[in-house]
């Protein structure tokens, strides 16, 4: 099985390159893709850079050019639920684009004609995160992920996103990842590492807790490949 394992920045990948041996490089498209072999999968691993735009672009390349099968995502967000605190793990049930605005011709937010507002996650994909949760005993929240070309540091805005799209969390690229993998009939699942409260001065808490948060978003998707690699 080919299985895609995407992020937007590279501290969000390098915890998982550094476990994977015999890691082949591939320049396509104005970005670096790693491909190695994890059991008996066949991963390929890449940062898409910050965005919608460029996850998409990224996320069509993995499944076009490589044949991705399956797409994780691992990364983090801001939170917007309150119970939310840096470190917490959020698996995303649906994610919706908060930016997204055509109102003035009578669609909701989030929405274009022959779209969706709301994309949902694979459940089975779901089901294994539960699963390798409750095996390693931690706490796993399902929510909203809201995702705009943003970086939200504003509480107004950020409880205008919350309240509109009942959103848990925030970040700028999974559901632009839904929308290509929905469209190719891809299973996907976006998961986010709480990494600041989407209203804090970004300049202290998010490079402060960055690298925690992506080291234990990606070793919880590792233990999603163990548990994939098991299935085959």
């Amino acid at each position: 099985m080919i299985v895609g394992v995407m992020g937007a920045m590279p501290e969000e990948i390098d915890p998982l390159l550094k476990r994977l041996e015999n890691v082949r490089k591939h320049e396509v498209a104005d970005n670096t893709y790693y491909t190695a072999l994890y059991g008996s999968l066949d991963l390929v691993v890449a940062y898409s850079k910050i965005g919608k735009v460029f996850s998409a672009l990224t996320a069509a390349t993995m499944i076009e050019r490589f044949g991705v099968r399956k797409m994780l995502f691992s990364g983090v967000a801001g939170a917007i639920h309150p119970d939310l605190g840096i470190g917490d793990l959020v698996a995303a049930t649906k994610l919706c684009q908060h930016d997204l605005d055509i109102t003035a011709f009578g669609h909701p937010y989030g929405y274009v004609p022959e779209g969706k507002v709301y994309l949902e996650a694979d459940p089975h994909l779901l089901g294994i995160a539960d699963e390798v949760a409750r095996t390693k005993g931690v706490k796993l929240r399902h929510g909203i992920v809201a995702t705009g070309d943003q970086f939200v540091a504003d509480p107004r805005r950020k409880e205008w996103i919350g309240r509109t799209f009942q959103a848990d969390a925030l970040e700028m690229e999974g559901a632009a990842v839904a929308v290509v993998c929905d469209a190719m009939d891809v299973p996907f699942f976006i998961l986010r590492a709480i990494s600041d409260a989407a209203d804090m001065d970004a300049g202290f808490d998010f490079d402060t807790f960055l690298h925690t948060s992506s080291a234990k978003s990606a070793d919880f998707i590792f233990s999603m490949l163990d548990v994939l690699d098991q299935a085959q």
